[in-house]
């Protein structure tokens, strides 16, 4: 069963088809209701039509990690990083870079070992 969110976002979404937000909002109401399909679907679109789109970067990331894809999380959060850096976005940049270096095994502490 369809929860009454998703029904209005698809309904926007016919209207508006290259909306980048209500593609977001869609991906991430497909990941609420466990439809991962459908959710990486709209996210790697985003991605793929809407690369300066920032916020994309890290759901995408994370559910790719989820699905075990750590290669295409790695990969996802170094671009995302490289968006945010162009678009001075300050704090997408440290939430892509703290989750790519948990991604790649990077801990800060490390080098308090030395």
């Amino acid at each position: 069963m369809q929860s009454g969110r998703l029904e209005k976002l698809l309904e926007f979404i016919k209207n508006e088809p290259n909306d980048e937000f209500l593609q977001y909002a869609l991906a991430t109401e497909f990941l609420r209701l466990g439809d991962t399909d459908k959710a990486l679907s709209y996210y790697e679109g985003l991605v793929d039509k809407h690369p300066n789109y920032v916020g994309t970067y890290y759901h995408l990331g994370k559910l790719y990690e989820q699905l075990g894809r750590q290669p295409d999380a790695v990969t996802t959060y170094e671009k995302g990083m490289q968006v945010a850096r162009t678009a001075r976005d300050n704090h997408a940049f440290n939430e892509l870079q703290g989750a790519y270096r948990q991604a790649t095994g990077f801990d800060e502490d490390d080098d308090d070992d030395y």
